[in-house]
């Protein structure tokens, strides 16, 4: 009994073994047989005959399978096409096993690499629980239209992308999946972009509006984690740059301009400017650097503003410098013969901030600088137009501790206490502490000349503030003589 069981499995075995044997065989003479299909076809059959039978091979097995595919082709007439930039980006973010091939590139001043798609190479992507297979394809174009754009024209190759997914799930793809992928793309591209500064180009103010700004590179190392502001303003400042990027949906909701409005103020070397490259470094937004004076009317702020791209940082520093602000009542004549219709007015600059044309842009940070805030008119101030009022302060310990850290490399040494109690009582600023600590190469020096330094200069503070308080005296006896008053002093 025994034996007979063992012979029948020893056939059954065999016969296994003869059918894996055979149909191994067959795939292989299949696939031989569709290479050698495949290379005959390629040399003796026409590159556009070729592309037909493949096409109709194609569309065949589409009737027949329950997968939709969505061609996304480079080029959509001239323009270029934006869903296949975007899916090219995003598609350089994510990796699957089919990935065989990606193309890897770095520009001047970008910050990490780029990854993107090699030809016939396919990606698969899930989106909520969905599979989708993307793949890139090449196809070789003869006799380009001249008149096409230039960066079509110099291609012999026009790039498409396929997206095939189950067609139960193309709303899903139209309404969800591709919006995502447009979303993803453009803070990809945001974090790449080398950063860049503009300002006003006077030649080309009256032509093309892409041009009324020229601009170099922003290679500014100032960040939050080098800035010598306190830790909860530092938090503060981060957290609401964070909920502004956030909240489009939100500003529509309401009815406001989706723009933020900064007052940075304070004394002069207290980091405003540092401040302002740590926010476009951590927004990877570009800065855009408007000096008022310059500027003639409000028909010319009007064309700039329109001209500045979404994603961007306006900056008019020492806006209590710039332009006569004060006085919206004033006579057609300023002061310096200038008519009124051929200058910056307040009420041009205010319609810009929080008027009608506050809508022309989104996504827009604006900030002021001012070393005397109290100069400035209140209907500049309230919120709307200016958010968020940040005050420069002089350098406190914590401050001092960052910038110890920064430029010696150090976070705690014997003469920090020492350090810390005199800035408490000086008056001195982040950018005079650190000039101090760029002057020696000794760490032990380099501090023991900080400390005289603060202690000369509250000396001289000290003296300073007693010879105000005798002029402050002398000028109140004065003005209680010439008044009639004997030892009275009014005080608003």
């Amino acid at each position: 009994m025994t034996s007979f069981f063992s012979s029948s499995s020893e056939t059954n075995l065999s016969t296994a073994r003869t059918i894996i044997s055979t149909a191994a065989t067959f795939a292989a003479a299949a696939a031989a047989s569709a290479m050698i299909l495949r290379s005959v076809t390629d040399e003796f059959l026409p590159m556009e005959l070729r592309h037909y039978i493949y096409t109709k091979i194609k569309n065949a097995y589409y009737r027949l399978s329950p997968d939709l595919t969505m061609v996304i082709e480079e080029f959509e007439g001239l323009d270029n096409n934006q869903i296949y930039s975007a899916a090219e980006i995003y598609l350089g973010t994510i990796a699957s096993p089919s990935t065989r091939k990606l193309r890897v590139s770095k520009f001047d001043h970008q910050q990490t690499y780029s990854l993107t798609m090699e030809r016939d190479q396919s990606v698969t992507d899930y989106f909520k629980g969905v599979k989708l297979n993307w793949t890139l394809f090449f196809r070789h174009v003869e006799n380009l239209h001249r008149n096409r754009d230039i960066s079509a024209a110099s291609k012999t190759e026009i790039r498409s992308l396929e997206l095939t997914f189950h067609r139960k799930h193309q709303n899903l793809v139209l309404d969800q999946y591709i919006p995502f992928i447009l979303e993803e793309a453009r803070s990809k591209k945001q974090e790449l972009k080398a950063l860049r500064i503009f300002t006003v180009d006077h030649q080309n103010l009256y032509g093309n509006l892409n041009d009324a700004w020229v601009g170099t590179t922003l290679d500014h190392p100032s960040t939050f984690d080098t800035l010598a502001l306190d830790r909860d303003l530092r938090e503060f400042v981060t957290g609401d740059l964070e909920k502004f990027v956030r909240r489009k949906e939100y500003y529509k909701k309401v009815g406001k301009a989706w723009k933020r409005g900064y007052l940075l103020y304070g004394p002069p070397g207290t980091g405003k400017s540092s401040l302002i490259a740590a926010m476009a470094n951590y927004l990877h937004f570009d800065i855009y650097d408007l000096e008022l004076t310059e500027l003639n009317s409000n028909d010319e702020l009007r064309r700039l503003l329109i001209a500045m791209p979404n994603r961007s940082i306006l900056v008019i520093e020492d806006i209590d410098c710039t332009v006569e602000f004060q006085d919206r009542n004033s006579q057609s004549l300023t002061g310096s013969g200038r008519s009124r219709d051929r200058q910056v007015t307040l009420s041009g600059l205010l319609n810009f901030i929080d008027g009608l044309w506050s809508s022309c842009g989104d996504e827009r940070i604006i900030v002021f600088t001012t070393n005397h805030k109290e100069k400035l008119d209140s209907a500049l101030l309230r919120p709307g137009r200016m958010d968020v009022h940040i005050h420069m302060s002089y350098c406190t310990p914590y401050g001092f501790r960052q910038l110890a850290f920064n430029y010696l490399g150090i976070k705690e040494n014997p003469r920090f206490r020492e350090i810390e109690a005199k800035i408490e009582k000086t008056l001195v600023t982040p950018a005079e502490i650190a000039e101090q600590l760029l002057k020696g190469a000794e760490i032990g020096t380099v501090l023991e000349d900080l400390l005289g330094f603060l202690t000369k200069k509250k000396e001289s503070q000290e003296v300073e503030a007693k010879k105000r308080k005798q002029e402050e005296l002398k000028d109140d006896s004065d003005g209680s003589k010439g008044n009639g008053v004997i030892g009275t002093t009014l005080k608003l």
